[in-house]
Protein backbone atom coordinates (compact mmCIF):
# COMPACT_ATOMS: atom_id res chain seq x y z
CA UNK A 1 0.00 0.00 0.00
CA UNK A 2 1.55 3.55 -0.77
CA UNK A 3 1.08 6.73 0.81
CA UNK A 4 -1.06 9.05 -0.50
CA UNK A 5 0.20 12.06 1.27
CA UNK A 6 -3.54 12.39 3.46
CA UNK A 7 -2.53 10.64 5.92
CA UNK A 8 -4.75 7.48 5.15
CA UNK A 9 -2.39 5.15 4.17
CA UNK A 10 -3.64 5.21 0.52
CA UNK A 11 -7.28 4.14 1.47
CA UNK A 12 -9.74 6.01 -0.67
CA UNK A 13 -12.42 4.79 1.91
CA UNK A 14 -10.57 6.69 4.60
CA UNK A 15 -11.89 4.15 7.04
CA UNK A 16 -15.32 6.07 7.10
CA UNK A 17 -17.61 3.84 5.71
CA UNK A 18 -17.98 5.81 2.76
CA UNK A 19 -16.76 5.56 -1.03
CA UNK A 20 -16.36 2.02 -3.01
CA UNK A 21 -15.57 -0.42 0.15
CA UNK A 22 -18.70 1.34 2.01
CA UNK A 23 -21.00 0.41 -0.66
CA UNK A 24 -19.73 -2.98 -0.85
CA UNK A 25 -20.47 -2.89 3.28
CA UNK A 26 -23.96 -1.95 2.89
CA UNK A 27 -25.17 -3.73 -0.20
CA UNK A 28 -23.69 -7.09 2.05
CA UNK A 29 -26.00 -5.81 5.09
CA UNK A 30 -28.81 -6.00 2.70
CA UNK A 31 -28.20 -9.59 1.97
CA UNK A 32 -27.84 -10.52 5.03
CA UNK A 33 -31.14 -9.30 5.27
CA UNK A 34 -32.49 -11.22 2.30
CA UNK A 35 -31.05 -14.43 3.26
CA UNK A 36 -31.58 -14.01 7.35
CA UNK A 37 -35.34 -15.30 7.27
CA UNK A 38 -34.99 -18.20 4.63
CA UNK A 39 -32.17 -19.67 6.14
CA UNK A 40 -33.14 -19.64 9.62
CA UNK A 41 -36.39 -21.36 8.44
CA UNK A 42 -34.48 -24.05 6.70
CA UNK A 43 -31.79 -24.49 9.17
CA UNK A 44 -34.62 -24.97 12.00
CA UNK A 45 -36.77 -27.14 9.70
CA UNK A 46 -33.84 -29.77 8.77
CA UNK A 47 -32.57 -29.82 12.55
CA UNK A 48 -36.24 -30.92 13.35
CA UNK A 49 -36.78 -32.96 10.68
CA UNK A 50 -33.37 -35.15 12.23
CA UNK A 51 -35.37 -34.82 15.47
CA UNK A 52 -38.30 -36.01 14.29
CA UNK A 53 -36.83 -39.21 12.56
CA UNK A 54 -34.79 -39.82 16.00
CA UNK A 55 -37.10 -39.53 18.49
CA UNK A 56 -40.14 -41.16 16.25
CA UNK A 57 -42.52 -37.70 16.38
CA UNK A 58 -43.93 -35.57 13.36
CA UNK A 59 -44.27 -32.19 15.22
CA UNK A 60 -40.81 -31.33 15.76
CA UNK A 61 -39.99 -30.25 12.68
CA UNK A 62 -43.01 -27.22 12.62
CA UNK A 63 -40.90 -26.38 15.97
CA UNK A 64 -37.82 -26.14 14.52
CA UNK A 65 -39.50 -23.90 11.23
CA UNK A 66 -40.65 -21.19 14.15
CA UNK A 67 -37.45 -21.13 16.10
CA UNK A 68 -35.79 -21.24 12.94
CA UNK A 69 -38.12 -17.98 11.58
CA UNK A 70 -37.83 -16.38 14.85
CA UNK A 71 -33.81 -16.63 14.73
CA UNK A 72 -34.22 -15.49 11.55
CA UNK A 73 -36.16 -12.31 12.73
CA UNK A 74 -33.83 -11.73 15.34
CA UNK A 75 -30.94 -11.54 12.86
CA UNK A 76 -32.88 -8.95 10.81
CA UNK A 77 -33.65 -6.58 13.63
CA UNK A 78 -29.93 -6.72 14.67
CA UNK A 79 -28.83 -5.84 11.06
CA UNK A 80 -31.32 -3.50 10.74
CA UNK A 81 -30.56 -1.77 13.54
CA UNK A 82 -26.83 -1.85 13.08
CA UNK A 83 -27.47 -0.66 9.40
CA UNK A 84 -29.51 2.35 11.03
CA UNK A 85 -27.07 3.34 13.83
CA UNK A 86 -24.55 3.91 11.29
CA UNK A 87 -26.54 5.86 8.87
Amino acid sequence: MTDDGAGNGGNDAGGNGKGALGELVKAESMIQLAIALPAGCVIGWLVGSWLDRHFHQSWIAIVGILLGAAAGFVQIFRTASRYIKRG
